[in-house]
């Protein structure tokens, strides 16, 4: 039996609450840098803020609502 490299090993996508994306462009909409967002809530990188960001900001001008991310299924 053979061990898989680092490169062939399957990776797992996490999956994310719409409460938790929301949290997080709270925080970055309060003044805290996306890199200091991304370390203290274990996110692998600032895209992925960023891009919730846009979608949160995107629902909410569309959208008369409290929390932009209940209208859509959000999984990463």
């Amino acid at each position: 039996m053979s061990r898989k490299s680092a490169n062939q090993r399957t990776r797992v996508r996490r999956v994310y609450t719409d409460d938790f994306k929301w949290e997080a462009v709270q925080m970055l909409l309060d003044g805290h840098s996306a890199a200091s967002v991304c370390k203290r809530l274990g996110l692998s990188g600032t895209n992925l803020l960023y891009r919730w960001k846009r979608e949160a900001l995107k629902e909410e001008a569309g959208i008369a609502s409290n929390h932009p991310f209940q209208h859509q299924a959000f999984s990463l």
